[in-house]
């Protein structure tokens, strides 16, 4: 045989054999979801390259859009997403509903009612009659997803002023960009208000606020966790740890005052909306507080989860720490400490 076909043949041979080409291994792709920006700010600390040191090494991030939690459960028990960012309720359904007992809460993405941050809001028009949650009677409330967040906290204050849905009032499920222009057509009579348009809404003097979620829920609340399921969490701990001190080292960034224009810029970019609109309240006490680390109040979730028991949401106990891993966010915070 000729050099070039002994050559081939042997590059064959040590291919099958698994030789140093086929050792080589890609970097791990995540497929992680997201619906709304800057209250999830994982697409954005993905835009931050310069923080991010093994990307593209042992990781890259599949950024998915999936505004409801039901399609990320789909997805999670298909294989077709890793990293879940949807509600406590959400998670406890998918163990309770799904029989996903393999997955974990591995972070946070979103906490409300942190000390004296952001609280979202529960607001009606400034001329409404309703001045007290009992005023609601006969009433419509707009409501931006039912099972939600949200939804279990007004539900939750409603049950402790004797209010039951469908019996004192009823519900209709309206998405946030939408909330004003519904209570302004006086479609509904109290409405659900978040960042970025709760900002807007109260510095025109265009809504009242009748109570915070803080107020419902009686303390913090988590809205949005990050979770995985464990095989997974298994098979790539080393590259996912790399994932988190990653995020942690882009978060610290992003959180530093003198970065606080230039992540602003990568916000108002990826949202198609003006800088202008963020620079009153992002990063500020009127934002949504963010935990360096991404690190859960896992006795929170709890009282979050308790309370979905005890309005009927939930039929047995789930104890959060044991559906929980935060070694990866542990072992990345202990690289940057």
């Amino acid at each position: 045989m000729s050099r070039f076909p002994l050559l081939l043949l042997a590059a064959l041979v040590g291919a099958m054999m698994g030789g140093p080409a086929a050792r080589a291994e890609a970097p791990l792709v995540i497929r992680e979801a997201w619906a709304a920006i800057p209250g999830q700010l994982f697409p954005i600390l993905m835009m931050e390259k310069d923080q991010l040191r093994h990307y593209g090494k042992s990781y890259t991030v599949d950024a998915v859009r999936m505004p409801g939690s039901g399609p990320q459960t789909t997805a999670l028990a298909s294989g077709d997403l890793q990293f879940a960012l949807f509600s406590p309720a959400a998670f406890a359904l998918a163990i309770q509903n799904a029989h996903m007992t393999d997955l974990r809460v591995i972070g946070e993405a979103t906490r409300d009612g942190y000390k004296d941050y952001y609280s979202r809001q529960f607001a009606v028009l400034p001329d409404s009659p309703v001045h007290s949650v009992t005023d609601l009677k006969g009433k419509v409330i707009g409501d931006n997803s039912i099972g939600g967040a949200m939804d279990m906290g007004l539900r939750n204050y409603m049950a402790e002023h004797g209010m039951a849905d469908r019996r004192d009032y009823s519900v209709v499920e309206v998405e946030f960009p939408n909330m004003l222009a519904s209570l302004e057509a006086k479609r509904i009579d109290l409405g659900f208000f978040t960042t970025p348009f709760s900002v807007s809404a109260l510095k025109e003097k265009k809504i009242r606020v009748l109570f915070t979620m803080r107020d419902a829920m009686g303390g913090e609340t988590e809205l949005t966790i990050i979770a995985a399921r464990k095989p997974f969490i298994d098979a790539h701990r080393a590259a996912l740890v790399d994932y988190f001190e990653d995020t942690q080292r882009a978060m610290r960034w992003t959180l530093d005052p003198k970065n606080r224009d230039a992540v602003i810029k990568l916000i108002a970019d990826f949202t198609k909306r003006p800088a202008s609109g963020y620079s009153d309240w992002i990063f500020t006490k009127g934002d949504d507080y963010h935990d360096p680390d991404a690190r859960p109040n896992l006795d929170a979730m709890q009282k979050n989860l308790d309370i979905m028991r005890k309005l009927g949401g939930l039929k047995t106990h789930i104890d959060v720490k044991a559906y929980s891993d935060l070694s990866l966010i542990d072992d990345a915070a202990a690289r940057l400490h």
